[in-house]
């Protein structure tokens, strides 16, 4: 739908005088008006254009109508109850907003959004609410602080994808074709480039952390596609190998939108910073640094769960959830006037977990399937996740009885707050007297997690919403850096959860050379260990390595026990993926079967095609598969 064709919709539809102007911010049409006022009191109008137009809705008042920040500070601190525990109210007039940071947001929601209303109908301005963060957060505040400080970039932004999105279509959608670009037969580097004569989107864009040189990235090369072409990027979820890539395309001529969850930007944010703090500390330097970073939040345009977009004249998403980590998307992708639909599941969990609920497996339509199958192998059967953590517990507890530490290399974002919750639920009904240490960016992780209960499991969300956050535990302890060596010289027993998760490098690999010739001492992986990844190599029985130490080399004897507990990963198993194709609806007609090693890639599509009837294949980086 053009530009064009919006406003004749809204001129013949909306209340005769009301609106004053009619503009796009990315796929949100806004509506300015002289009477705000009026719009609160007959919202279904604005519900019934919506449903019209098939598109979001943002009604704001005129400048001129707007109520002076200070009267208007004053009746927002009048109207909402104190017990909400207001920390900070800001005003943007940009998108005029007052933003009202607060650590009880029920209260000022009300029922049915009565209080919001109430300071909407008042001052004229929009109340954009912030969850105060339970854990202080730099990652959180540097976001927030950055969003509203480029308020007036940002908008200049959106209002230019939104007629890039509603601009008239060069050529007619009659074909649609997808390549990798990493990501396939490979766990890594995910990037499929999805293509119509109209557009030339990305659906993730990530690093390999265990590989170097040309392997490591995506490869842009093959796709013969300028950077400064893409119309947009889509991130299913905030883990390096979906993610890791993307800034780059801001430092090379890419100057698009990027649509996610809200979850999965600050995760992303967090562990992209890491990385490049990383990557200079250990000379591996990224092609990027932190200013393209911040350019690419500055073009994020979040989305919920099962809001549907427009992201280019030919193609609508929906992101559903993926169970994996906290903000993880399915990418439903309806390309065409009903041309083709796709379903990219980025990484999925189809099974329980403590966290979160299993992958979304309902679509409107579906007649292609991008799966992943990193746990897709004949015998890829991870037990049962109670068993799992009656594994982990009695491995804790049997450290602790010979006086021992115990090791969990954990990703921070998903397997860290796994076990976390695991851990405290532990402590809580049972016994557990040894302190459970964070290192590495778990605590900043978990910050982001408790802002965004409504993402996680209900009872979790039910325990947090009422002052029982699980994260907040007295038996976790936050390790500052000067207090590492202190836990490694103590000889009183403990849990630790260090990232990095595939011990590639961080705390985790400092208190493995420190902990590792001491047989009392346990090494528990609890994640997906990739091939080349010095995690890999201990799991399948490394006797020594060379490390050095005061500045001589050392060969260090691996005596200590070393455990894998099968069960915690976010990844669904080989049951649980053919649960999967089994049980999605409606049932896709093609299959391609990506993000796992070759052999498991293979067998996957190949089990799909013998029990369900699916045309499924494992394609090979750079091929093109035309989907109609």
């Amino acid at each position: 739908m053009e530009f064009k064709d919006i406003k004749h919709i809204i001129n013949e539809n909306a209340p005769e005088g009301k609106i004053s102007k009619i503009d796009l911010e990315g796929p949100k049409i806004v509506l300015y008006t002289d009477d705000l006022p009026y719009f609160v009191e007959h919202n279904d109008e604005v519900k019934s254009l919506a449903t019209l137009l098939k598109k979001r809705i943002i009604i704001r008042s005129n400048a001129s109508e707007l109520l002076d920040p200070e009267k208007a500070k004053k009746i927002v601190e009048e109207i909402i109850p104190k017990d909400a525990n207001i920390s900070g109210i800001y005003f943007d007039p940009n998108f005029q907003e007052i933003h009202i940071e607060a650590e009880k947001l029920g209260l000022i929601i009300g029922k049915q959004g009565i209080t919001r209303d109430e300071v909407t109908k008042r001052t004229n301005w929009n109340p954009k609410l912030l969850r105060k963060p339970p854990i202080e957060s730099d990652t959180i505040r540097g976001i927030r602080k950055m969003l509203y400080d480029s308020s007036e970039d940002r908008q200049k932004i959106l209002r230019d994808v939104g007629r890039k999105i509603y601009r008239k279509p060069d050529s007619e959608c009659d074909w649609v074709r997808v390549t990798p670009l990493g990501g396939a037969r490979e766990v890594g580097r995910s990037c499929f480039l999805l293509q119509t004569p109209e557009s030339n989107i990305l659906m993730d864009c990530g690093i390999n952390t265990a590989a170097s040189g040309t392997n490591r990235f995506p490869d842009f090369r093959a796709a013969k596609l300028e950077i400064e072409r893409l119309d947009a990027v889509i991130i299913s979820h905030a883990h390096l190998d979906h993610s890791g890539f993307l800034p780059y395309l801001y430092k090379y001529g890419f100057d698009g939108p990027v649509y996610c969850t809200e979850p999965t930007r600050d995760l992303m944010t967090l562990l992209l910073l890491d990385a490049v703090e990383i990557g200079e500390r250990e000379d591996n330097e990224l092609p990027y640094s932190s200013k393209e970073i911040q350019k690419m939040i500055k073009h994020i345009i979040p989305l919920e769960y099962q809001e549907v977009a427009d992201i280019t004249p030919d193609m609508r998403i929906t992101l559903y959830d993926a169970g994996h980590i906290l903000g993880s998307s399915m990418i439903h992708l309806h390309m065409g006037e009903g041309l083709h639909n796709l379903v990219y599941s980025g990484d999925i969990k189809f099974g329980d977990t403590r966290l979160l609920e299993a992958a979304n497996f309902e679509f409107p339509r579906a007649e292609t399937l991008i799966m992943e199958s990193t746990y897709g192998g004949r015998y890829d059967i991870q037990p049962p996740r109670r068993d799992a953590e009656k594994m982990l517990l009695n491995n804790i507890n049997e450290t602790i009885k010979n006086k021992g530490k115990v090791l969990v290399p954990v990703f921070s974002v998903g397997r860290a707050q796994e076990v976390m919750i695991v851990l405290e639920n532990y402590a809580r009904f049972e016994e557990l007297n040894v302190p459970i240490y964070l290192d590495g960016m778990i605590w900043e992780a978990t910050a982001i997690h408790t802002l965004y209960p409504e993402y996680l499991k209900k009872h979790i969300r039910h325990r947090i919403f009422n002052g029982h956050n699980p994260f907040l535990a007295d038996t976790f302890e936050k390790v500052k850096p000067k207090q590492r060596r202190e836990i490694i010289d103590s000889e009183e027993p403990c849990v630790i959860l260090a990232t990095s998760g595939m011990m590639t490098g961080g705390p985790s690999v400092e208190y493995f050379r420190n902990f590792a010739e001491d047989e009392k001492n346990t090494l528990s992986f609890v994640g997906y260990q990739a091939e080349g990844s010095m995690g890999r190599r201990i799991q399948n029985g490394l006797p020594e390595m060379t490390i050095e130490r005061n500045g001589r080399t050392h060969a260090l004897k691996i005596k200590m026990n070393i455990k894998t507990v099968d069960g915690f990963s976010g990844h669904a198993d080989r049951r649980q993926l053919l649960g999967y194709a089994k049980k999605i609806h409606p049932k896709p007609k093609r299959a391609l079967i990506v993000h796992g090693e070759e052999k498991k890639s293979a067998n996957l599509a190949a089990t799909l095609n013998e029990m369900f009837g699916f045309d499924a294949t494992s394609p090979q980086n750079l091929d093109t598969i035309r989907l109609v």
